[in-house]
């Protein structure tokens, strides 16, 4: 009878080696650091840039739908980075320290849009105040009043929050502005404020104020050069649209 030469004559008496399984995602992340770095990120979807930064801080586990939970619960990655830590918590599978990390991100790219109209003249370089300003204010749920505060060569001393209000309403005080104004020697400024029903189509309300602030900015030589409306999908310029 012919052995079955499938067994061994001499099986080993030494114990087998373990074989691990490698995760199923482990070549999916290699592929997506790939396709980033041939792309410069370009060629990624927005859920697989924000799965490939989550994989940094979730190393052993498939972050995939975690990213695409996160962009369907808040519309957008920048509605992502713009939830508060509470709200993004809500979401399964974000704790705290993840929280934290997707903030971290957020301001990172919030200082560095400051940044970019702070070492220049703010009225030559108006597309990234636009940018700033949309950055900073687009996701707010609350309406938010704040003041670009301008030197005499039209460069950033100060950008701050003179307002918080409601959905809908943030009170401002025009003599609040002169005073702060004459505080920093400001020469002149840019308001703006958010619409959170994300239409940023300025209200009679709003141009009334800002008519009122210019009155009040008038007597202290002090220029109001625009005031920007920021909605969810873009920002509108008083000025420009000939309100002001």
């Amino acid at each position: 009878m012919k052995e079955d030469s499938s067994t061994p004559l001499f099986p080993s008496t030494a114990p087998e080696k373990q074989v691990k399984d490698v995760p199923h995602y482990a070549g999916h992340r290699e592929r997506l650091r790939a396709k980033f770095l041939q792309t410069d990120g370009e060629g990624l979807a927005d859920y697989e840039l924000l799965e490939l930064l989550l994989c940094g801080f979730i190393p052993r586990r498939d972050v995939k739908p975690l990213a695409k939970r996160l962009i369907t619960k808040f519309g957008s990655l920048s509605g992502v980075f713009a939830a508060s830590p509470k709200a993004l918590e809500s979401v399964d599978g974000i704790g705290e320290t993840l929280s934290v990390y997707l903030k971290t991100v957020h301001t990172l790219h919030l200082r560095a849009s400051l940044e970019d109209i702070s070492r220049r003249e703010v009225l030559s370089s108006w597309q990234k105040v636009q940018d700033y300003v949309r950055v900073r204010l687009q996701h707010d749920a609350t309406e938010s009043f704040r003041v670009l505060f301008l030197d005499r060569k039209n460069c950033l001393i100060s950008d701050e929050e003179m307002g918080k209000g409601t959905v809908d309403h943030a009170p401002v005080y025009p003599r609040e502005i002169a005073r702060r104004v004459l505080e920093i020697s400001a020469s002149s400024i840019i308001l703006v404020h958010n619409h959170p029903s994300g239409d940023p189509t300025p209200s009679r309300a709003d141009i009334s104020m800002t008519r009122e602030i210019m009155d009040v900015l008038e007597s202290l030589d002090v220029q109001v050069h625009d005031h920007l409306v920021v909605g969810k999908h873009g920002v509108t310029s008083m000025r420009a649209a000939g309100l002001i």
